[in-house]
């Protein structure tokens, strides 16, 4: 028998219960321990976006605003002509302009060790 036939007192499932913990904190910062080793053993700490029974979605790096919220037609910003932070029209290869676009980290409910939040 599996661990997702194993149940407690209740009646729920090893993973009905940890699902049912987890969506008490969606919107707020948690980190999760995974059973796997390397650095994703060493968690990952992020803002709850949603939980299934089989994976639990977090943000873990928010991406940077809109460069002009307003438009297309930004001027004097390092964005406002594709042309970046650097303001180099001449070596585009080697320029990042975004930075970073943000990441999302899909866990398996399986892989779950435990989880740590906020006491409040």
């Amino acid at each position: 028998m599996g661990e997702e036939h194993f149940g407690y007192n209740d009646g729920l499932s090893l993973h009905g219960d940890i699902v049912c913990a987890l969506k008490k904190y969606i919107g707020q910062t948690v980190t999760i321990f995974t059973t796997s080793g390397g650095m994703s053993g060493c968690g990952f700490t992020g803002v709850l976006l949603g939980v299934n029974e089989c994976f639990v979605k977090l943000i873990t790096q928010i991406g940077p605003a809109p460069g002009c919220s307003i438009g297309n037609s930004c001027s004097g910003t390092p964005y406002a002509n594709g042309v970046g932070c650097l303001g180099d029209n001449m070596n585009m290869q080697n320029m990042n302009p975004i930075g970073t676009v943000g990441s999302v980290t899909d866990i398996p409910i399986c892989s779950i060790a435990c989880f740590t939040h906020n006491a409040i």
